[in-house]
């Protein structure tokens, strides 16, 4: 039977072209990017040319992009490493209760440090309060991070009017933004935003795990949070991971070349998983915006009087695999703060599932999905948690 992944937003497969290039890589330009030899000029080589594609979609410069180990490294030092670089006249940040674990988790590492946090609520569509976010800031905040796109159920925040709010409010506030699941979806201009510090990770489109982005404006100060050789400005030292920068480039490449179609597919793929589940199923409601305007490529739905994780591995047990919330905490089964936050609670915060698409994914794909949903849903339906039938 047909493997159907549909949890593209925990990670994706990475593209053939991607594995033969980081392959190629790896086996041509394996010298250390540092060094002054031909073989070190070769590697620094596909680090430069991959920065130029980068520093261009963003609209960036070349000397604003530094290479990670992925989303979670870009989101430390970009707040980790701002709000120590100016906390002796700035200790208020500020975040949203709907944060991926890895921005969510340093907020509440830097309130144990003294710092003055403040977490934004949102709606039940997991929008913020422009108002209550203007209201939040104040001449001692260094730092606002929000994330552009909910990795759980797909809301798009309208960073660009953020962006306006917080430089009108204070100009010296740094905005951070959390791209790891817009970038190649959404349309983002580090510049039009007004974006201090952003972060993306390689495996979210196609490209190598253990590799990703941050852009810093250049008139932004980090402290850094790795100390040794001084590589990238002395911002992240240690020797860069050529192979896994040049994947990252070519698949960004590869996805922006044929953007208009992949997101098309996206589209489609979450039109038709939704309104079927819908019109069929009963007992099922989205989280989230509606599907018109949330992120083309997350669909999360409640299924009542069953919990995610039963569905889930039923789902499993027929070669369907989908997710119960964010990838990093997940598989302990955690409650979703992004579901709580938006006002689901009881058994309703325990039931719902997140759809996820790619380009490899068919419409045969998302009708067998359903047909199993719908055989699976009537037996485990019969028993509620309490035992007690529907």
């Amino acid at each position: 039977m047909r493997e159907i992944y549909l949890d593209n937003a925990a990670t994706t497969k990475p593209l053939e072209c991607v594995i033969e290039a980081v392959s190629e890589t790896m086996r041509l330009e394996y010298g250390n990017p540092s060094s002054l030899h031909k073989k070190g000029i070769e590697a620094e080589n596909k680090i430069k040319e991959s920065t130029a594609f980068f520093a261009n979609l963003l609209g960036a410069s070349e000397d604003e992009i530094f290479y990670t180990s992925g989303g979670t490294e870009s989101n430390n030092l970009a707040i980790i490493g701002s709000a120590l670089a100016y906390q002796k006249t700035a200790k208020r940040i500020i975040t949203t209760a709907i944060e991926h674990p890895s921005v969510g988790d340093v907020f509440t590492y830097l309130k144990g440090q003294g710092f003055d946090v403040i977490i934004l609520n949102v709606d039940e569509k997991g929008y913020i309060n422009l108002e209550e976010l203007e209201a939040s800031i104040n001449e001692e905040t260094s730092l606002v991070s929000i994330m552009h796109v909910n990795n759980e159920i797909g809301t798009i925040q309208d960073i660009e009017k953020i962006g306006a709010l917080i430089k009108k409010k204070n100009p010296r506030t740094l905005f951070h933004v959390d791209a790891v699941q817009s970038f190649t979806k959404i349309p983002v201009s580090v510049r039009k935003a007004q974006i201090d510090l952003l972060s993306i990770s390689a495996h979210k489109f196609y490209g190598p795990k253990g590799v990703g982005l941050l852009y810093k404006n250049k008139k932004v100060r980090l402290q850094n949070m790795l100390h040794g050789g001084g590589q990238q400005k002395n911002m992240r030292s240690g020797t860069e991971n050529v192979p896994g920068i040049y994947g990252m480039y070519i698949a960004a490449k590869y996805v922006f070349n044929r953007q208009r179609e992949i997101l098309e597919h996206y589209k489609a793929c979450k039109t038709y998983l939704y309104t079927r589940i819908l019109n069929e199923i009963e007992g099922t409601h989205l989280n989230g915006d509606v599907v018109e305007v949330s992120a083309p490529h997350i669909l999360n739905i409640a299924f009542e009087d069953i919990r995610a994780e039963v569905l889930l591995h039923s789902l499993e047990q027929n070669h369907i695999y989908v997710s119960s919330g964010s990838a990093c905490a997940s598989n302990k089964m955690s409650k979703s703060g992004t579901l709580a936050a938006i006002g689901l609670n009881g058994q309703a915060l325990d039931s719902a599932i997140r759809f996820s698409f790619s380009i490899d994914v068919t419409e045969e794909d998302l009708e067998t999905c359903v047909d199993v949903l719908k055989k699976q849903l009537v037996l485990l339906r019969k028993f509620t948690l309490g035992g007690k039938k529907r």
